[in-house]
């Protein structure tokens, strides 16, 4: 299109760490799961899942907000019995998540769920009811997760090692799966979820280097937003950037929508999906001639929403300001209570401090009506320093 300016480098991926590592393929639902697709980002209701409409409410809250596969508790009959409903009407997949009780197993592959999550440790007599559950995963089309968590580990696991070393994350879990293999079901993802960063890249290291199955990344228990947030970055950051890594769920004592906002920015970090808006912003200084922090949000919250790949660079002084804001594909350098509003390394115009806001949001918006998203291979960045 005439005057329209180009997003990225089309039909050229993005750069990353490492190649994923090489896996065996499931489909969960319509998400495929595996070294040959993209990684989808998981989340978890909080409602009561026998409040039908409530789930639903807040799997659709998930699915607006990004989230590619949901997971649903089943503690009780009634929750059971709601599942059919719920897999029938969520928009994204379904997953049943099974505790204690094998019964229910079968009910969630009988709803029509699009996966179920079993954790070996805590359903009784498990080990006896494998070949029941791979027959009917097998015949639904539907693969199983194996979830070994570090507060539900398996007693003879626990027995062994004393506590949930990576060792006995993957032992168990290597253990559980061989058992399904044994009855020819090998639609299988594993995860081996400890809420010490340090031990769960560990066990999924020692688990990545022995087995070919997907696999879901977690820290369990991550705590509270911020410290969920850095938690899962970190351990997450380290796989991934291994090549390790075929789903991630957030888990955040949070609203579920948090918990995929921090999947999909880990990602996006890692180049591991494209990139949409991004806020790069300096921590500010005595350099800083404008309210450095005030321009960021007001920036950020204006932008919010936006799907095309742009680069927007809100700098605050004279330092960096102009070479950050002509590196990206709109930016301001800021100083002297004037900004300089530049687009693909041109200023455009100058603006007073007061209209900086304004006019940078005027401009994305502008970028975007030119832009073709289903061709644009980049992705907004917005930079404030």
């Amino acid at each position: 299109m005439t005057g329209s300016v180009g997003l990225g480098l089309p039909g050229v991926p993005a750069p990353t760490l490492a190649p994923r590592r090489r896996t065996r393929q499931l489909m969960v639902g319509n998400v495929g799961v595996g070294s040959d697709h993209p990684i989808p980002v998981q989340s978890m209701t909080t409602t009561p899942t026998h409040d039908i409409n409530a789930t639903l409410q807040q799997i659709a809250e998930l699915t607006a907000s990004g989230c590619d596969i949901v997971r649903v508790a089943c503690p009780r009959q009634e929750d059971a019995d709601a599942l059919v409903a719920i897999a029938a009407k969520s928009q994204i997949p379904v997953i049943a998540d099974i505790h204690f009780q094998p019964r229910y197993i079968f009910a969630a592959i009988d709803a029509g769920c699009a996966a179920v999550r079993v954790n070996p440790g805590n359903i009784k007599e498990f080990d006896g009811r494998v070949g029941e559950v791979a027959k009917a995963a097998g015949a639904a089309g539907i693969p199983i997760r194996i979830g070994v968590n570090a507060g539900s580990l398996d007693k003879r696991m626990m027995d062994k090692y004393g506590k949930a070393t990576p060792e006995a994350l993957v032992e168990s879990a290597l253990w559980e799966a061989s058992l399904f293999e044994e009855h020819g079901f090998g639609d299988i993802k594993i995860s081996v979820k400890h809420n010490d960063p340090v031990v769960m890249v560990e066990a999924y290291r020692q688990l990545a280097a022995q087995s070919d199955y997907p696999l879901h990344l977690g820290v369990t228990e991550a705590g509270p937003s911020f410290q969920g947030t850095i938690k899962s970055a970190v351990a997450f950051g380290a796989l991934l950037s291994e090549g390790i890594g075929d789903t991630i769920r957030v888990s955040l004592s949070a609203p579920p929508a948090e918990e995929i906002k921090v999947g999909d920015q880990i990602l996006q970090s890692l180049n591991l999906r494209p990139r949409k808006l991004e806020i790069v912003s300096c921590p500010s200084c005595g350099r800083a001639q404008v309210d450095v922090y005030t321009l960021a949000n007001e920036v950020t919250a204006g932008l919010e929403g936006m799907e095309i790949p742009l680069r927007v660079a809100v700098m605050g002084c004279v330092v960096n300001g102009p070479g950050e804001a002509r590196e990206a594909d709109l930016g301001v350098a800021s100083g002297n209570g004037r900004g300089q509003i530049f687009v693909k390394g041109k200023v455009i115009k100058t603006v007073p401090e007061a209209q900086i806001v304004e006019t940078l949001i005027e401009e994305a918006m502008r970028i975007a009506e030119e832009s073709d998203p289903d061709t644009a291979s980049g992705s907004p960045v917005v930079t404030v320093g």
